[in-house]
């Protein structure tokens, strides 16, 4: 019997497992496609600006005015975060991209400090579950305009400080002084436990508030 129910146990955790891989390997299809499109987006623009430069070659004043232009524009949509980490970098720009495309407002900044006791890869598997989680959260309100995402990483009190607040369009169920994930594909919540671990396994600690409207993690880790 004993056995019985552990072949059980041991089946529907393989099973929470793999629905959880198959989650992600779908954020990270949706997350190759966005930055895909991105680039075919660049090029595209890229063509036309080399066309229209080459018109006004003969025109020096016009041609001088398009390219400052030019240079307000990229200024403008100059939003690739630049922490220092090429490795923090990847993830979050990914993941910011991602976000974008799904008409949420974000506000970021990050910088990471050269020296970290974590590692590179555990610091990705928070920051990147942090940031799936808000996004899932943005995308089940009701209401596009209201949907929104702040992330700030950086030092504090001589700890690595991560924090991410995003809109909720309900209130987190808790699960004794726990929030429980409000997903509806089995309600595992893998993401968050995954959270959880890494950060205790660095020595770090983890709060996390659901209050008007606005949920807020905050993670602090050992530098």
């Amino acid at each position: 019997m004993i056995f019985f129910e552990r072949f059980i146990f041991g089946k529907l955790i393989d099973r929470r497992i793999t629905l959880y891989q198959n989650d992600l390997l779908q954020k990270y299809y949706e997350e190759v496609q966005n930055t895909y499109q991105t680039m075919r987006g660049w090029r595209h623009d890229y063509h036309n600006h080399i066309q229209a430069m080459l018109a006004l070659a003969d025109h020096p004043e016009e041609l001088k005015e398009y390219l400052l232009n030019l240079s307000d524009d990229l200024c403008k949509i100059n939003t690739v975060l630049k922490t220092g980490n090429i490795m923090i970098d990847a993830i979050l720009n990914s993941k910011i991209s991602l976000i974008k495309s799904h008409s949420i407002l974000v506000n970021a900044k990050a910088i990471v400090p050269k020296e970290l006791s974590i590692t590179e890869i555990d610091l990705c598997t928070i920051i990147g579950n942090l940031l799936d989680n808000a996004m899932e959260a943005c995308l089940r309100q009701t209401q596009e305009s209201e949907r929104f995402i702040r992330i700030y990483i950086g030092v504090l009190k001589k700890q690595l400080y991560i924090s991410v607040q995003n809109s909720v369009g309900e209130t987190m169920k808790k699960s004794g002084e726990r929030f429980v994930s409000m997903k509806s594909a089995g309600g595992h919540g893998l993401g968050l436990v995954r959270i959880d671990r890494v950060v205790k396994k660095n020595n770090g600690f983890i709060l996390r508030q659901n209050e008007d409207g606005v949920f807020a993690s905050e993670v602090f880790l050992p530098i």
